[in-house]
């Protein structure tokens, strides 16, 4: 394991701003797998910490391959990590805005140039992200749809679902975005917590890079099969919202199978104690992505579901 500095700035207050990369064998630049874009990303972060720990592990027991170069990035925001912010602590910009950056940009737009720069060559690329809504998601793999997507590959993390997302104006300017366009294959691997860990899907996240890097050469790692994947368009999802504001209830979770007309959380007037308003499944399906806040607002996305297709 040879530990470096990817990219720093000088600091006029503080210490310097370092990002800090793992590189694990030496020969082509196969893999990158970055982990926390933004201050609260505590999962991802511990993840990839998880994976430097195995990584470091498996090359001192020879069970890299010989020609191959692995490099972890656990984290993009240390500053903001460190004062419990989300987002870039000075300015408040999302650094997962701003890919390919800019050398001569915003703070944040230099960060994902000088960061971009040196990870845009490795062929295949991981980001352990996190969702704009707080939330918690069925573990999957994600990919953005830009015509150069694999979902074979995608398949060998063995999570049990694939998602394709249709890229917004605004997803272009994200990490797995641009990765795809200058040549990498790129992943988004999602998991059940941001702000805080969760034992079971980090395990699951971590053993799912593991099985990707083991099915493509790259390390000798055993771990069981994991799933085949199911395919699924973002876009076929049925988004299900909240008629009221107030505090959340939540009734049925990730993962729940439910029936047109169920109930899955409750909105209750703050002042008062009743029930405001009820969230109900349109349809028959399976819970995909269910908000996590003890407040939720009107219109507000609360669920994501997989309508079923077959009775």
């Amino acid at each position: 394991m040879k530990k470096e500095i990817i990219y720093s700035l000088p600091g006029l207050y503080r210490d310097d701003f370092r990002v800090t990369g793992y590189r694990f064998g030496k020969g082509e630049q196969c893999c990158c797998i970055i982990g926390s874009l933004r201050g609260d990303e505590i999962q991802q972060l511990y993840m990839c910490g998880q994976l430097v720990q195995t990584l470091s592990q498996l090359e001192k027991k020879g069970d890299l391959a010989h020609d191959r170069e692995v490099l972890v990035i656990p984290s993009l925001n240390s500053y903001s990590t460190n004062i419990g912010r989300r987002f870039w602590c000075l300015d408040n910009t999302d650094i997962n805005r701003m890919f390919p950056g800019d050398p001569d940009g915003e703070t944040t737009q230099r960060i994902a140039a000088g960061v971009f720069e040196e990870i845009r060559q490795y062929k295949y690329g991981v980001q352990f992200a996190s969702f704009y809504i707080p939330g918690v998601f069925i573990p999957h793999v994600r990919m953005m749809k830009t015509c150069k997507e694999n979902t074979s590959l995608a398949n060998l993390f063995g999570l049990p679902f694939v998602v394709l997302r249709t890229p917004t104006a605004m997803d272009k300017t994200t990490l797995n975005y641009n990765w795809q366009f200058s040549g990498t294959a790129a992943f988004s691997v999602y998991t059940n917590a941001t702000e805080t860990v969760d034992e079971g899907s980090a395990e699951l996240g971590v053993s799912a890079v593991l099985r990707f890097l083991s099915r493509m050469g790259i390390i000798k790692y055993k771990c069981h099969g994991g799933y085949m994947g199911t395919i699924i368009d973002e876009d076929d999802m049925m988004n299900v919202k909240s008629g009221a504001a107030g505090i959340y209830r939540e009734l049925r979770h990730v993962g729940d199978e439910v029936t047109k007309d169920d109930i899955l959380a409750q909105v209750i007037h703050p002042y008062e104690g009743t029930v405001e308003y009820e969230i109900k499944a349109p349809a028959d399906g399976i819970i995909f992505f269910a908000h996590q806040s003890p407040l939720v607002t009107q219109n507000s996305l609360a669920f994501k579901m997989i309508k079923r297709l077959h009775k």
